[in-house]
């Protein structure tokens, strides 16, 4: 399986944005892997992220399918899910206009109160490999690679965004690596990562890194910090 991971800018609030990069995966690759809270933007204002949040069972979200069917590889991204009165951090799998399962982050920051937090950690099925999702945070906690591995996973994807204050940006840059090659070898699986980079105010950057780790713990491929690209990996 070929599976290529986007960093990219955060399209904040620009739904027509971020819709226009996912369509922009190429057929190249089989599974196309975008950031954390992609389709809205990373959004913790409650009241913002209540707002725009989308209900993946609601009329807004099939448009948002009908916009994708024609995209060739599978795709996995992060949005703002609401179901009833909750809304979750949530990553998709969709191919074809369909969507194939989803993940809650079940591993939530002190800054992500407005979420509730997931409660499983599934397996999708994806022309004959097993594939599980970490979202950002959840990275720091053995517990859900080791969940996936247990299952059957060979390929946990990371939809991630690592956008904070310049100075924190600057600490933590080289630090996100080393947490991911520990996961990597304690499941043996890959670990494949796509974040966001760049400013997103005067207040706010993020370096990356969008990057796949093999299951020795080997940094394998990396798009440079702070610039846009994507990698591509056979797994």
């Amino acid at each position: 399986m070929r599976i290529a991971a986007h960093q990219s800018a955060e399209h904040r609030l620009d739904l027509e944005a971020a819709l226009q990069h996912l369509e922009s995966a190429t057929p190249d690759v089989d599974l196309a892997l975008f950031p954390e809270c992609y389709l809205q933007g990373y959004l913790t204002d409650c009241e913002l992220a209540a707002q725009h949040a989308i209900d993946l069972r609601s009329d807004s979200f099939s448009r948002v399918l009908d916009r994708l069917a024609p995209v060739r590889p599978a795709l996995v991204f992060g949005l703002i899910e609401r179901e009833d009165h909750r809304i979750y951090n949530t990553a998709v799998l969709v191919r074809g206009g369909r969507l194939i399962g989803s993940y809650r982050k079940r591993h939530l920051l002190a800054g992500e109160q407005c979420f509730t937090p997931g409660d499983g950690t599934p397996v999708f099925e994806l022309d004959g490999t097993l594939l599980g999702v970490n979202i950002c945070y959840d990275l720091q906690f053995a517990d859900g690679v080791a969940a996936l591995s247990e299952q059957g996973a060979s390929v946990v994807l990371a939809p991630c965004s690592n956008m904070m204050r310049p100075a924190a940006a600057a600490k933590y840059k080289q630090l996100h690596h080393p947490v991911r090659q520990q996961r990597a070898r304690e499941g043996v699986v890959w670990i494949i990562s796509a974040d966001v980079t760049g400013p997103l105010d005067a207040e706010r950057v993020s370096y990356g890194p969008t990057s796949a780790i093999d299951p020795n713990g080997a940094v394998v491929a990396q798009v440079p910090l702070l610039a846009e690209g994507r990698i591509v990996v056979e797994v």
